[in-house]
C-alpha cells in the first residue's frame, strides 16, 4: 500500500480566499492549494484591495494525521506546497482593477460580486475559451441587483462599474448550467445591505455539494443562511470573521490516483483525510465500490484497493461531474458497459467534455455513444493513440489512467494538470515506476 499526500482542495481553497477578502480581521489558509487557478484567485483579490501573502513559510499548523506508507504496489509521494500558509489582510475594496481570470470558473464567477462592491472599475477577461463559459446567469442575477456591468452576450470581456455599495434584496437565477452561479453570488451576500433572497428557477443545479460547501462555509465565517426552502438561499446582512482555514485534501484531484489503484489491483491511500468532511466523499466511495474497489478509512488516511475486478455501471454523477472523466476512464476499462447521465452542464467546462471523452475513448479502442448529458461506453479492444487534453486537467486525468492499460498512449498536453495540480506529473511518474 502507497500514502499520497495532495495539495489542498480547489474549491475550499477559493471559497476561503473570497471569505477571507470580506472578512472584518486577518485570515490564515491552511494548506492551500498553490496551482493556477488559485493563484489567480488570489491575485483577482489582491488587485480588489486585499494583502494576500502566498508565500508565507509553515509554521504553527494543526496536526495533520500520518501518512500510511508500505514497501510494495503503487506509489505516489508528496506534495511541494502541501504544508503551506497563506496570510490575508482584507482592505477596502476599490478599482480601478484588471482581472485575469485564465480558464478559471470560480474566478469568473466568484470575483465580479466582489467586484460589485469595491468602489471604480473592474475589468474581466481571461483565456480565449473562458470567453466561451456560461457566465450570463450570474451577470444578469448582479444587474437586477443595481449593478452596472458592460458586457456583449453576458459573458467575458466585461467591467463591472462597482460603487462600493450593493444594495441586494431579491435576485432570481438559473443556475442549471453550473451551481458556481450561486456561490459566487451567496459568498458576497453578506456585504450586500440588505443581504439577498437568491431563488434558482430551472433545471436542477448541478454539484449539489458544492453549494454545501459554500454555505458550511459562510457559516463558519459567521453567516446567517438558510437555505431549509429548495432552491432557495437567504443569506443575511452582516459581518463576516477572519478566522484559520485549515483545507482538506482535494478529492477531485485523488481520483485518477484512486482509479489507477483499481487498474493495477494495487492500493493507495490520501493521508490526512479527515473524519468529517466538506467534500463528496461518500458519493466517490459508493461510485467506487459499485465499480470494484474495496474501500476503507482509518487514522492514516482513505484507502483504495483494487481487486482484480472492474465493473461497468450506470450512474448519474450530477453531483459530481468534476469526477466524470476518471470515470469514463474507467468505464472504458471495465467488463461490461456504463452509462453515465446527469452531466449536460460538462460542456460548458474547460472544453466540452462529454464531447472531448466520446472523441478520444473512441480512439483507444471504447465504443461510446454521445447524449446530451452524458455518454454510453462499451469497453473494446484498447489501442495506441494520441490523447488529445484540450487544456484540460480532468482530460489529462482521464488520459493517465488509460495509459495505464492501453501500450501507446501520450497526453497531448500533461502541462495544463498545473491548473489545479502542478505536482501531477512528477506524482504520476512515481506512481508508475514505483519510485
Amino acid at each position: 500500500m502507497s500514502a499520497l499526500s495532495l495539495p489542498g482542495s480547489k474549491s475550499m481553497t477559493a471559497r476561503a480566499l473570497v471569505l477571507s477578502a470580506l472578512a472584518t480581521g486577518p485570515s490564515r489558509i491552511v494548506r492551500p492549494l498553490h496551482a493556477r487557478d488559485t493563484t489567480l484567485m488570489a491575485a483577482a483579490l489582491r488587485s480588489l484591495g486585499a494583502s494576500i501573502n502566498t508565500a508565507g513559510p509553515a509554521t504553527d499548523l494543526p496536526a495533520a494525521p500520518a501518512a500510511a506508507g508500505a514497501s510494495t504496489g503503487i506509489s505516489a509521494h508528496g506534495s511541494a506546497n502541501g504544508s503551506a500558509v497563506w496570510t490575508i489582510e482584507p482592505g477596502p475594496l476599490r478599482g480601478p482593477a484588471t482581472v485575469d481570470v485564465g480558464l478559471a470558473g470560480t474566478v469568473m464567477r466568484f470575483a465580479p460580486p466582489v467586484a460589485a462592491l469595491a468602489d471604480g472599475t473592474v475589468t474581466f477577461d481571461g483565456d480565449p475559451h473562458a470567453r466561451n463559459r456560461p457566465l450570463r446567469p450570474i451577470v444578469e442575477a448582479l444587474r437586477s441587483l443595481g449593478v452596472v456591468i458592460d458586457s456583449k452576450g453576458g459573458g467575458l470581456p466585461l467591467v463591472v462599474r462597482g460603487t462600493g455599495v450593493v444594495a441586494g434584496g431579491e435576485a432570481v437565477i438559473d443556475a442549471s448550467g453550473s451551481s458556481q452561479f450561486v456561490s459566487g453570488l451567496l459568498l458576497s451576500a453578506p456585504r450586500f445591505s440588505k443581504g439577498l433572497v437568491l431563488r434558482h428557477e430551472g433545471p436542477p443545479v448541478p454539484s449539489a455539494p458544492h453549494l454545501r460547501m459554500t454555505t458550511h462555509m459562510l457559516r463558519a465565517a459567521g453567516a446567517v443562511v438558510d437555505e431549509s426552502v429548495p432552491d432557495v438561499w437567504v443569506v443575511e446582512h452582516g459581518p463576516l470573521a477572519g478566522r484559520d482555514w485549515v483545507i482538506e485534501p482535494d478529492l477531485s484531484g485523488a481520483a485518477p490516483f484512486f482509479a489507477a489503484a483499481m487498474v493495477t489491483g494495487g492500493a493507495v491511500t490520501l493521508a490526512g483525510w479527515p473524519r468529517e468532511s466538506w467534500q463528496p466523499v461518500g458519493i466517490l466511495v459508493d461510485l467506487l465500490t459499485r465499480m470494484g474497489a474495496e474501500v476503507s478509512q482509518d487514522d492514516d488516511g482513505l484507502t483504495v484497493r483494487g481487486t482484480g475486478v472492474l465493473h461497468g455501471i450506470r450512474a448519474d454523477l450530477s453531483e459530481v461531474s468534476e469526477l466524470t472523466p476518471v470515470i469514463a476512464a474507467l468505464a472504458a476499462l471495465a467488463d461490461s458497459p456504463s452509462s453515465l447521465r446527469g452531466v449536460a452542464h460538462i460542456r460548458g467546462h474547460e472544453t466540452d467534455r462529454i464531447a472531448a471523452l466520446a472523441r478520444e475513448l473512441g480512439k483507444v479502442g471504447a465504443g461510446v455513444t454521445e447524449f446530451h448529458d452524458g455518454l454510453d461506453i462499451a469497453p473494446g479492444p484498447l489501442r495506441s493513440a494520441v490523447f488529445e487534453t484540450y487544456a484540460d486537467h480532468r482530460m489529462a486525468h482521464a488520459a493517465a489512467v488509460i495509459g495505464l492499460v492501453a501500450e501507446g498512449v501520450e497526453l497531448s498536453d500533461v502541462a495544463c494538470t498545473s491548473k489545479t495540480l502542478p505536482e501531477f506529473p512528477e506524482l504520476w511518474a512515481g506512481l508508475v515506476t514505483g519510485s
